[in-house]
């Protein structure tokens, strides 16, 4: 959602208002379009009668014309007919638009062929039905709105207080609808408070009106910068813009009734303040308050980015007055506006996450679930998944490792990059000095200045860390399915893990906490209480091992950062290249300065890295602690980065050919002093370390301009794209987000309603593995996504959805009112209205005949909690309804929102909990290939569930099948050592392994060794 708009500097933001009418050059335009339409339709007609004759003339209907020679008369003929032909598709195009446009059904309907012509129907009858309709809303619209008689008020002495007295007045109330998304754009109180009391710093009069009222869709306002489509949110009696209604009405009956904005008053001079009932003493007061405001905001310098937000657009939403909206640009709008936006730092932060949920199901105690974040935290979480780039990234990746492995093998040293630009068509590096004679499969373009790697190559490229080396020119690529960055998909396991993967055989990042913990590791390498790395990636990125084939995968340029997009795609800089410091100037240094740090310390092209961040960023340890560590002055770290100092020839040769150096980069949010200064420049100059730091630096190689448009430019190199930032909420967002995913004491797993009987019902919506609809035909190709998607929401949310707040779930990016109305009644028609109920609030439901098997799966495992006899029975009905992964084969960008539910969590938790329970039963009983059964029909939907694997181990143990048992641990093994994750298993596994194998570990060696 949009925050609040930080202070500008006075002089910088010029408001420009809407027109409140029709000017007169709209009036002429409509006057020439009716004129130039009456020419085109009655004139071009008669003029063809007149001169021409009629469409078909009688030389073309004579026989002989298609036989004989074809004269002058039968080619006019022949014109006159494709003349008439011309003025008949324009006069279709016309009749189109003036039904569209007096009925307003929106987009009008396509006349084929006539893409040009239809084009200029549009504009002419769009005028002429300004001219003629734009006057006539006004009346209608203030009649269902009638603003009640302002009272009067009583002044007072100068020296009492100010008292208003009011008189009885009708009993109405001013409410506002919030509406669902547009685009990217949700709203907010502060836009809201900007919109309807013209100051957004108004806004906690209106969370204080609404704090914790119930609203339609059964959830409460609880923190002022959440709100969502389709509250109804009470307004101070000043308040414009706003629907009026009875003071008693319910909510629902107000959303029903106002769907849509309300009118937006044109405030006449007369009318622009609430004060025309005041006295001139009692209006001093407020504007007093509102000054001193403003300037307690412009001395808030840097802190004001807390007031980040977008000012609303005043837009009339009478359909035949529609001005042009003018709206300043945001610089801290809401949270995919940014967020989903940096897709290489989305791609990174969630495969950092997803190794942290991996980590809190180690550690998760029955009946209870991990953690799942909630408000800004959860709306971080969907913005990434939103926007994360996984295959771009992979292609970034993968690509700049195999040219690092390819130069090697050459013996040549990687070229300056000192910038890439990453699209759906290709990866490009710009590079210096120029070379024409680029490793296969890149090429190189404009000189050699440029080389390239196709998508559609990059994507096939086999990873070189995992795969023996095939010459790409003589030898097929190897399958891009196996390799670590595939095609992200649907997730396996069920957990609630974002779509990415990390490369087989290493943790992602270096923040695994078993790492360091000094927890061993499994593979060829493995031995008990094994020393924590520094880097995860570095030991799979180091030399390889003698006879394995694989080539030297080392990353090449660890820097390559996203300073911002273009139209074409990303471009990034490689801070090690500018060989000098880098400045960042302008009034968002540090959100600039943010995205820089977070995409470094989770990029995947990058092996060993360190990042120092000075006067900013201590929380980004919670992210990527292995990696960042946070100081507060420069004279912290200048000693040691003086030491250190090693030339780029050096780094950049031991990097692919497997002795790499830590790569190490500065970000400073302080501004050096002179001699600090004077000391990074020479610094710079002389190492391989990038430098990036803020204030007025004299001594800049590159000066990164953000500016208040939102553009970053560097003059230097010529790039000017709109900018990657993070701005303070965002930040807050992310890290809240990263210390969820660290708490690892759990929930408690809501309990289950009960269900009225266990009788097959008509509609079956089967969401335990591949999403199915039984009961129910089969909808038309492409509509029957997200028509599953809709029930299945409406079906886990058994209170019911109001449409809007369904408009919002499904279309997290926004959608029409049309458009979600029509796919409602589709799906209505689709189930039957004995199947899909609509109550008096107007929230959709499911009828007592449509089930899902997760609740009867719920049903099974709490009655199998008071009926001890039956126990072992229902259960393993229960896990009988476990086909695979939660909503396995879901297609790309759908139910985005299980970010913010719970379904996710509480199914995984669910399943694993009832086959513990079961596997307990059927080892007391002296069955342990039933448990065993038991154990692996959960690890379907919950593999990453590490407590359903001991419980493999114990119950295969069981079976006294010693290579039965080993078999499960060789599969573990391996398992966690091509985790797409991070390569390792929970100490806990590892200790009851040793208990119950005690040779485990000789045979892996022995297998890795082979």
């Amino acid at each position: 959602m949009p925050t609040r708009e930080p202070a500008r500097p006075p002089g910088r933001h010029v408001p420009v208002r809407v027109p409140a009418r029709r000017s007169f050059g709209d009036v002429l335009a409509g006057i020439g379009a009716l004129i130039v339409l009456v020419a085109l339709v009655g004139g071009v007609p008669y003029a063809l009668l007149t001169y021409a004759g009629p469409p078909i003339r009688p030389e073309l209907l004579d026989p002989g014309v298609w036989t004989g020679k074809v004269g002058h008369t039968t080619i006019m003929a022949v014109l006159v007919l494709m003349v008439w032909g011309a003025w008949l598709q324009l006069f279709v195009c016309v009749l189109v638009e003036v039904y569209a446009g007096v009925r307003r059904v929106g987009m009008p309907a396509r006349v084929p062929l006539s893409g040009g012509m239809q084009f200029l129907a549009n504009k002419l009858v769009s005028a002429v039905l300004l001219l003629f309709t734009a006057g006539a809303m006004v009346v209608p619209l203030v009649r269902t709105a009638p603003t009640p008689a302002a009272p009067p008020v009583t002044a007072v002495a100068y020296s009492a207080p100010i008292v208003e007295q009011t008189l009885e007045t009708p009993k109405t109330k001013k409410v506002y609808v919030v509406q669902p998304p547009h685009g990217r754009h949700h709203e907010s109180l502060w836009e809201i408070a900007e919109k309807c009391l013209g100051d957004g710093r108004r806004y906690p009069e209106i969370y204080r009106l609404n704090q914790a009222k119930e609203q339609p869709d059964g959830t409460r306002l609880r923190m002022a910068d959440l709100i969502r489509p389709g509250w109804v949110l009470d307004m101070p009696d000043d308040a414009r813009n706003v629907h009026i209604v009875p003071a008693g009405q319910p909510r629902e009956q107000t959303l029903r009734e106002h769907p849509g904005r309300a009118h937006v008053d044109r405030p006449e001079p007369r009318e622009r303040g609430e004060a025309k009932h005041r006295q001139p003493e009692q209006q001093e007061p407020r504007r007093t308050d509102q000054q001193e405001r403003k300037r307690t905001d412009q001395q808030e310098g840097k802190h004001a980015e807390r007031q980040e937000g977008k000012r609303a657009e005043l837009e009339d939403e009478t359909p035949t007055d529609r001005q042009p909206a003018v709206i300043t640009q945001p610089q801290g709008g809401e949270l995919t506006q940014y967020l989903a936006a940096a897709s290489l730092a989305a791609a990174g932060l969630l495969l950092v996450l997803a190794r942290r949920r991996r980590e809190q199901l180690w550690r998760r105690l029955f009946g209870r679930r991990i953690v799942r974040p909630r408000d800004d935290a959860a709306q971080a979480e969907l913005a990434l998944r939103l926007g994360s780039d996984a295959p771009g990234a992979r292609v970034l990746d993968v690509g700049l490792r195999m040219l690092g492995a390819e130069l090697a093998a050459q013996r040549r040293t990687p070229p300056v990059v000192y910038g890439a630009h990453l699209s759906a068509r290709s990866l490009d590096l710009w590079i210096h000095p120029a070379d024409d004679d680029p490793p296969a499969p890149w090429t190189a373009a404009d000189g050699g200045q440029i080389w390239r790697l196709p998508a559609h190559e990059g994507r096939l490229l086999p990873d070189p860390r995992t795969q023996p080396y095939a010459d790409p020119r003589t030898q097929p690529y190897a399958d891009p399915r196996t390799q670590p960055y595939a095609d992200p998909g649907p997730r396996h396991g069920g957990t609630p893990y974002p779509e990415g993967r990390a490369q087989a055989g290493r943790a992602p990042y270096p923040d695994s906490r078993a790492q360091r913990a000094g927890a061993s590791r499994t593979g060829a390498d493995a031995r008990p209480g094994g020393a924590p790395q520094a880097d995860a990636g570095a030991q799979r990125g180091g030399t390889p091992q003698a006879g394995t084939g694989v080539r030297p995968g080392g990353a090449p340029y660890p820097g390559l950062v996203s300073i911002g997009t273009d139209a074409a795609g990303r471009v990034l800089i490689d801070l090690e290249a500018a060989q000098g410091l880098i400045n960042v100037r302008g009034t968002q240094t540090t959100a600039a300065l943010a995205a820089l740090a977070v995409e470094l310390a989770t990029n995947l092209w990058s092996d060993r890295m360190r990042i120092t961040l000075v006067g900013f960023g201590g929380e980004l340890t919670a992210i990527a602690p292995g990696r960042v560590r946070a100081v507060g002055s420069l004279a912290e770290v200048l000693p040691e980065l003086e030491a250190g100092a090693a030339p780029r020839r050096e780094v950049l040769t031991g990097r692919i050919t497997g002795s790499p150096r830590s790569a190490h980069y500065l970000l400073s949010a302080v501004a050096p002093t002179h001699e600090e200064a004077r000391r990074l420049a020479l610094l710079a100059r002389r190492d391989t370390a990038g430098y990036v730091v803020a204030g007025e630096v004299p001594h800049a190689t590159w000066t990164l301009e953000i500016g208040d448009d939102g553009k970053a430019r560097i003059a230097e190199l010529g790039f000017e794209v709109d900018a990657q930032l993070l701005p303070r909420r965002h930040y807050q967002a992310l890290i809240d987000l990263f210390r969820t995913a660290g708490r690892l004491e759990g929930e408690a797993i809501p309990e289950a309603e009960p269900l009225a009987g266990l009788h097959p019902p008509a509609v079956e919506i089967r969401i335990l593995g591949p999403v199915e609809i039984a009961g129910l035909p089969p909808l038309e190709e492409g509509r029957m996504a997200l028509a599953t998607e809709l029930l299945v929401y409406l079906a886990t949310h058994v209170g019911g959805v109001h449409p809007v707040v369904l408009g919002g779930v499904l279309w997290p990016r926004g959608v029409q009112d049309m458009v979600r109305d029509a796919t409602i009644a589709r799906v209505a028609e689709w189930l039957g209205p004995e199947h899909l109920l609509t109550d008096e609030a107007g929230r959709l439901r499911l009828g007592p005949d449509v089930r899902t098997d997760w609740a009867l799966f719920r049903e099974l495992v709490r009655r199998s909690h008071n009926d001890p006899t039956a126990r072992a029975v229902l259960l393993e009905k229960a896990l009988g309804l476990v086909r695979g992964p939660l909503l396995a084969a879901r297609g790309p960008g759908r139910y985005a929102w299980l970010t913010d539910d719970d379904l996710e969590y509480d199914v995984t938790a669910a399943v694993a909990d009832a086959a513990h329970q079961l596997c307990e039963l059927r080892l007391a009983h002296g069955q342990p290939d039933a448990a065993v059964a038991a154990v692996r029909a959960a690890l379907l939907l919950a593999p990453d569930d590490e407590s359903l694997w001991r419980d493999l181990l114990r119950a295969t143990h069981a079976t006294e099948d010693a290579v039965r048992l080993r078999a499960v641990v060789e599969g573990l093994t391996r398992r966690a050592a091509s985790h797409p994750y991070g390569g390792a298993m929970a100490p806990e596994t590892e200790a009851l392994i040793e208990e119950l194998l005690p040779t485990w570990r000789i045979h892996v060696v022995r297998e890795s060794s082979a």
